[in-house]
């Protein structure tokens, strides 16, 4: 079976918060022979498990990477690896998500008001500026 899961089976199946919902996302998961994982999706877990969670954001990186790893999981990777980068750097794993894919849609600068991701973004190669 082919499935796509929501953010909140893939929440209950890295955190097995819930005695009921946490086994039930485990089992379709395991028994699944394709997942697929929306960006949007990965987003909000992503900031789920580090703000409502408060889950480190090794801990949080170390989550996608085992459904990156899992042979029955299909995502961008390329996005994902963007988001990771940018997490692993200390910002925001949807900066990443967005820069990455603003650029394979042809953008050749990503503009910001927000400094800290514009910092970040350029200090892992990203083309980024400032907007004023």
């Amino acid at each position: 079976m082919k499935i796509a899961v929501d953010t909140n089976v893939l929440i209950r199946a890295v955190l097995q918060d819930d005695p009921d919902q946490g086994p039930a996302a485990a089992k379709i998961m395991s028994e699944a022979s394709l997942i697929a994982v929306s960006l949007p999706s990965l987003c909000e877990l992503v900031w789920v498990l580090r703000r409502g969670a408060k889950l480190s954001t090794t801990e949080v990186a170390q989550s996608i990477r085992d459904l990156l790893q899992a042979g029955n999981v299909a995502m961008n990777r390329p996005a994902v690896e963007a988001g990771l980068a940018m997490l692993e750097a200390g910002g925001d794993f949807a900066d990443g998500v967005i820069a990455h894919e603003s650029q394979w849609l042809g953008g050749d600068t990503f503009y910001s008001f927000d400094r800290d991701a514009v910092s970040l973004l350029t200090r892992i190669g990203q083309t980024a500026r400032l907007l004023a």
